[in-house]
This record gives structure tokens, sequence and C-alpha cells, in this order.
């Protein structure tokens, strides 16, 4: 008996404890609904890479459709080992540096998270994968605008580099709970799931590529066709499918956020390729399958910052506003004669910056009542928004051209980037990684 008294006396004792320091002897638990769905998510956006490099494959002519497509492989390779080595502690760690750049020693090789579940009730594990496949998609992304005429090597310590000197600042900055935009404003600049840092940041970066490695040898006078549109067709399907993952997984939730960033990126993509089709045929009287993937890619950009934010008309506007600006972008990239050969500016960068600034006219009203709850003076306007839009999208396109363009010019002159004219004229498969893409006689 005095023994039960004494056990069910220290049982009282400990439960008063615990109630008393708010100790609790539950233990973390993850929500599996939202693990299950985010789990989900890091795979279709990973999907999204060989999707990239299908798309991009299919659109250069036949010698170089190996090494274009290895292009998005190496991504998946190089940043793959880098993301975890060092590229979270450098994107989610505490600001460092006067918070150019994030740095956590717990995050060096994932080390100190291996029993984290994080607030979302999801093991840390699962968003560092997660926001690891943006870190590899969006280097490959650049590969589009000097596609055809970089040497390898030259590419897998540029994107190395890029990684870890360009995504990683920006992506603290927009994301991370201590980065200054992501403080700017009474809610932050909207960035949902990466129309700055993963859009912007490439298609500028892109661009400035293209003017720096200067034109492939005969464009734009000698017609470069794509080898298989068929693939890139093919391409465009599985980008569409991956970004359900890349948008509504942005959400890090299971719930309405992530059904309506599902909705609207379904939404924005049909109208971004219903636009462009209509373009095409008004203006040339016919719809080209090219012409529609293009649509396709021009909503899911715009729609991807906005994606958390807007209703389905204002995914509608988006799509259908991003695919006329990208379609003009194009238009005058003719006109002007540069050679972004995959039209990575035209589309991700024009149509990140579309997104970017534009969604501050389709924000959802409570949001803005929100924002001006948390603002000093109560008050919260969309022209006040549209400031900090403006000011991300900014400071993303100086930094992302300035520190691109010096790492550019430093693997040139080190390792080259360009390759030489007899490389060029033979093809990426032959001269880069002596091989062939389809066993084919005809090289041109």
């Amino acid at each position: 008996m005095g023994k039960k008294l004494s056990a069910s006396l220290l049982l009282f004792m400990a439960v008063m404890m615990a109630y008393s320091t708010g100790w609790s002897a539950e233990p973390v638990t993850t929500d599996s609904g939202t693990t299950s769905w985010m789990l989900t998510s890091t795979a279709l956006v990973l999907l999204m890479v060989p999707g990239l490099a299908m798309f991009y494959g299919g659109l250069v002519r036949t010698k170089n459709v190996i090494g274009t497509m290895m292009h998005s492989f190496a991504a998946m390779v190089i940043i793959g080992v880098l993301w975890p080595t060092i590229g979270y502690a450098l994107s989610f760690g505490p600001g460092i540096l006067g918070g150019l750049v994030g740095w956590d020693n717990k995050y060096f090789m994932l080390q100190g998270i291996d029993e984290t579940i994080m607030a979302t009730q999801i093991p840390e594990y699962v968003f560092a994968m997660f926001q690891g496949k943006f870190a590899i998609i969006t280097p490959a992304l650049i590969a589009g605008a000097f596609a055809e005429r970089v040497n390898f090597k030259g590419y897998a310590v540029f994107i190395a580099l890029w990684s870890i000197i360009v995504y990683s600042p920006i992506c603290h900055w927009v994301w991370a709970s201590d980065g200054f935009l992501f403080n700017l404003g009474p809610m932050g600049a909207i960035d949902f799931a990466g129309g700055t840092v993963v859009h912007i940041s490439s298609g500028v970066t892109a661009l400035v590529a293209a003017l720096f490695l200067g034109a492939r040898r005969g464009y734009p006078r000698n017609v470069m066709h794509p080898n298989n549109l068929v693939m890139t067709l093919m391409g465009a399907g599985l980008l569409w499918v991956g970004w359900f993952g890349f948008n509504a997984g942005s959400a890090i939730a299971s719930n309405l956020v992530t059904a309506r960033a599902l909705t609207v990126t379904q939404l924005a993509a049909a109208a971004g390729a219903f636009t462009w089709m209509m373009i095409e045929i008004f203006q040339h009287g016919k719809a080209t399958s090219l012409g529609v993937a293009s649509g396709i890619l021009a909503g899911l950009v715009a729609i991807t910052p906005a994606a958390g934010v807007v209703q389905p008309s204002g995914a509608f506007a988006l799509g259908a506003i991003a695919a006329v600006v990208c379609y003009l972008a194009i238009m005058l990239k003719n006109k002007l004669g540069y050679d972004d050969s995959l039209d990575a500016f035209g589309i991700h960068g024009v149509g990140g910056i579309v997104g970017a600034i534009m969604l501050t006219f389709f924000i959802r009203a409570p949001w803005l009542v929100e924002a001006a709850g948390k603002s000093a003076t109560k008050s919260w306007t969309i022209w006040q928004q549209l400031g900090v839009q403006a000011t991300a999208v900014g400071v993303t396109i100086v930094y992302a051209a300035v520190v691109s363009l010096i790492l550019l010019f430093i693997v040139e002159k080190t390792i080259g980037l360009r390759i030489s004219e007899n490389d060029e004229m033979s093809g990426l498969d032959h001269s880069m990684h002596g091989e062939q893409g389809y066993g084919l006689i005809n090289l041109n």
C-alpha cells in the first residue's frame, strides 16, 4: 500500500512540475498529411529538371542534344552536393555579414537537424530537400541562354559558384525569416514560390551570359531548327505537372492555401498557352507547338510569385499578360539580334518580372487588410506594396547581373567558358562528351 502511495505521489509531483515549467512529456510529432504532401512536392520539383532537359534538349540541333540535356543533369549532381553541404546553411541560417547571407554550423552537412521537427510539423530534412530542388533547377534554367556554345567544365564551375554567391544570398533575403526583403514592409516582398529567387535571378543571369559570350557561330544568318519538338512538348508537359509541387508545395502545408496555389497554377498555365496560341493564329494564321509550350511556361512563371495571394481571376490575367509580354520580348530579341538561344530571359526573366510586379494589382483583399493591421500607420495600399515589389525586383536584377558578370569573366579567363570554333561546329555531344544523342550520321 505504501509503495502505491509513493508511486502516486511521485506521479503527481511530475505532473505538477511539467505543468509549472511548460514541459510536456508528449514528443513533438509530424503531421503525416503535410509531410506526405511535401515529400510528393519534393519529387515533383525534381521531376521538373529532366523535364527541363527534354524541353531544352528538343530545341537545339541534333549535334548538341546530349550536351544541352547534360546541363540540367549536371545541375542535379553539382547542386545536389553543394546544397546539403553549405547551400542550405547560406540560404536559411541566421544572417551574417550584415544580412548578406545566412550561416549556422548546425546546417553544415545538415548535421544538426537529424531530429528537428519544424513548426509546420514536417521534419526539417523534408524542408531542406524541398528547397534543394529549387536550388537545382535555377542554375539549370540559365543554360538555355548559352546553349550550343559552352565548355562543360566551365559551365560546371560557373553554376557551382553562382549557386553559392548569387542564389543563396537572394534566397536568404527573400525567404529567410530575417532576410531584409522578407521583412520589407508589413508583410515583406511577395514571392510565394520563386518569382525573384528563381526566375528573375536566373533570367537576368541568362541575359548577361548571352551578351557576354556572344552569339552562336552563324546566328542569326543560319536557321537553327529544333531537332525534336516532340521531346520539347513532353518536357513542357513534365514541367507543368512538376509545377504543382513547385507552387502548391511552397505553402509548406496541406490546407486551403495549398489548394489555392494549385488551382491558380493550373489556370495561369492554361491562360498563358491560350493567349500565345491566339496571338500566333491572328498574326501567322497557325498555332505552333513551340508557341503553346512557350505560353505554358510564361503563365507558370508569372503565377509563381503570386500563387499564394491571387484568386482565379488574377491567375487568368497574369497568365495572359505574361504571354503577351514574353511574346513581345522574344520579338524584340529577334530585332536586336542577341542570342538568348532558348529564350531563358525572354520567358523566365521577363515572366518573373511581370509576375512579381503585376501580382500587386490582383492581391486578395484579406491580405491587404492583414498588411494594414501590421503596418505602423494601420493602413497599406496596393501602391505601397507595388513599391516593395519593385524594390525586390530591382535588387535582384542588379545583384544577379553584376555578380554574374564578374563570375562569367573569372571562369572565362581561368577555365574557359566559350568553346572553340572547331568544337562548336562539331557539336557539344562529340566535343564535350564523346557521344551522339541519336546515333545519326547527319549531325547538322
